[in-house]
């Protein structure tokens, strides 16, 4: 059975295309994650930790060794209060 050849070049221009999605969708993902890999079935655990490193550090991938928090961390709570009348 002969190959038809003019078939290729739309085949590999397919294929180099959805390469370059991909990588450049990796390469965002990445980006925003402090060049870790994404995330994925974050349980409410490790969702709460993130939102503690997001405090500490401002960004919700970013981790801290320092013992002593930053300024306005002790009223940056995510627990809401009641008013007491």
């Amino acid at each position: 059975m002969p190959v038809p050849w003019e078939a290729l070049l739309p085949f590999g221009l397919v294929t180099v295309m959805f390469g370059a999605a991909g990588t450049l969708f990796n390469v965002s993902t990445r980006a925003q994650n402090l060049g870790k890999p994404g995330r994925y079935g974050v349980d409410k655990w490790e969702d709460m930790m993130m939102r503690r490193d997001e405090r500490l550090t401002g960004h919700r991938r970013g981790q801290t060794s320092d013992p002593t928090p930053p300024p306005g961390y002790e009223i940056s709570s995510v627990w809401e209060t009641e008013r007491v009348a």
